[in-house]
C-alpha cells in the first residue's frame, strides 16, 4: 500500500488494527504515524487513550498488553512505536497478537532506516495482517519535482532555479527538504511564485554560492566568477564537501557530452533526453559550444581522478578545497 492510499483511508477514518510502517527513507514513516497520532483521537480522548512508546525503552511484551487494552470513553486505543527497530530481536513475539488484534486499538510501528528481511516468516506475516508500508529512498533527480508537487499542495509555485538550488543545497533528505520548505513559505503568501532570491532570504542558500552558480560559471568558462565561487567552496568545505561539488560537475559534464550525441537539439527533445527542465537547456547548448566532445571526455577524467584523491588515493595531505582549485584549473584551462 502506498502513502497516498494510507493517508486516503485515515482522512476517511477507515482504521485498521496494525500498521508497520519501514524503510530507509523517514519522511513518510513520520508524514502517516503524526497524521495517526494528531487526527485519530480528540485531545481529550488521548490523555487516556493514546500512547507513544519508543522502541528502545520498552519490550514487544509491553507493547502486547498496552495493544490489548480497551479505549475508555473513545471508539479507539492507539499505541504508536517510534524507533520500532531498536525491537528487531523481539518481532517474532507478536505472532500470536498477529493472529488476533485487538480490533479498537490502532498499533503503529515505525520501524526507520531500513526495511525487514525478506527471507523472515514474521516479515511474510506481517505484511498479511497489517497495513504494511515500506518507505524507499528518493533518487536525486527526482528531488526538484517533488518540491514542485509539496509546494504545489500548499498553493505556492517555485521558479526553476530556485528548485535546483534547494535540491542541489540539501540532497535527498525529505525530512530536511521538508522542514526547510516549511521555513521558506513562513514569509511568503499563497499563490506567489517562490524565487532564488526568496530562499536565500528565508533559508539562507546562497544564490550567489550555489551548486547552481557553480555549474553554470563552468559550463560558460566564467573563470572569474567560476574561480570566486572555487574559493568560496575551499573555504567552506564542511558545507560544501569536495566529493558532492564533484558528483554535481559530473553530472553536468555527463550531461554535456549527451548533449553533444543527441541528433534532434531542439529544445523539448534534449530536456526529455536529459530529464530537465527546459529552462535550463540553454545552460547544456552554452556548455556544449565550450567544451568540444574531446574536452568533456577529459574533464569526466578529471573528476574521477579527483574523486579518487578525495578519498585518499595517491593524496596523502592535500586538502578538499586545495583539490578543487587544482581541479577548477583544469577544466577551464
Amino acid at each position: 500500500m502506498d502513502y497516498t492510499s494510507i493517508l486516503k483511508d485515515l482522512k476517511n477514518k477507515v482504521y485498521h488494527p496494525i500498521y508497520f510502517l519501514s524503510g530507509e527513507e523517514p519522511y513518510y514513516i513520520d508524514l502517516i504515524s503524526d497524521y495517526i497520532e494528531k487526527n485519530v483521537l480528540d485531545e481529550a480522548e488521548k490523555e487516556f487513550n493514546q500512547q507513544i512508546i519508543y522502541g528502545k525503552d520498552t519490550d514487544i511484551t509491553t507493547i502486547i498488553g498496552c495493544a490489548k487494552r480497551y479505549p475508555m470513553m473513545a471508539n479507539h486505543n492507539v499505541v504508536i512505536i517510534k524507533e520500532a527497530q531498536h525491537l528487531d530481536k523481539q518481532l517474532d513475539q507478536l505472532d500470536k497478537y498477529l493472529d488476533q488484534p485487538t480490533k479498537s486499538t490502532i498499533l503503529v510501528f515505525c520501524y526507520k532506516y531500513k526495511k525487514l528481511d525478506g527471507r523472515k516468516a514474521f516479515t511474510k506475516k506481517i505484511t498479511k495482517a497489517s497495513v504494511y508500508f515500506e518507505s524507499t529512498p528518493i533518487y536525486e533527480n527526482h528531488v526538484p519535482k517533488w518540491i514542485e508537487e509539496y509546494l504545489k499542495e500548499k498553493k505556492y509555485t517555485i521558479e526553476p532555479k530556485a528548485t535546483i538550488i534547494i535540491a542541489q543545497s540539501l540532497g535527498t533528505n525529505l525530512s530536511k527538504v521538508a522542514n526547510e520548505l516549511d521555513k521558506l513559505t513562513i514569509n511568503i503568501l499563497p499563490g506567489n511564485t517562490i524565487t532564488a532570491t526568496d530562499v536565500e532570504k528565508n533559508i539562507g542558500i546562497s544564490k550567489d554560492y550555489s551548486f547552481f552558480e557553480f555549474n553554470n560559471a563552468m559550463g560558460a568558462r566564467d573563470i572569474l566568477k567560476a574561480n570566486k565561487i572555487i574559493h568560496h567552496f575551499a573555504k567552506n568545505e564542511k558545507e560544501y564537501p569536495i566529493q558532492a561539488t564533484i558528483a554535481i560537475l559530473y553530472n553536468f559534464f555527463t550531461g554535456v557530452l549527451k548533449y553533444h550525441y543527441t541528433k534532434d537539439k531542439s529544445q523539448n527533445n534534449v530536456a526529455s533526453v536529459l530529464r530537465i527542465n527546459r529552462f535550463f537547456v540553454k545552460d547544456y547548448e552554452i556548455a556544449a559550444k565550450n567544451y568540444p566532445i574531446r574536452k568533456a571526455v577529459k574533464i569526466i577524467e578529471y573528476l574521477r581522478e579527483y574523486d579518487l584523491k578525495s578519498k585518499g588515493v595517491d593524496n596523502i595531505s592535500t586538502s578538499g578545497g586545495e583539490l578543487l582549485k587544482e581541479l577548477g584549473f583544469k577544466i577551464l584551462h
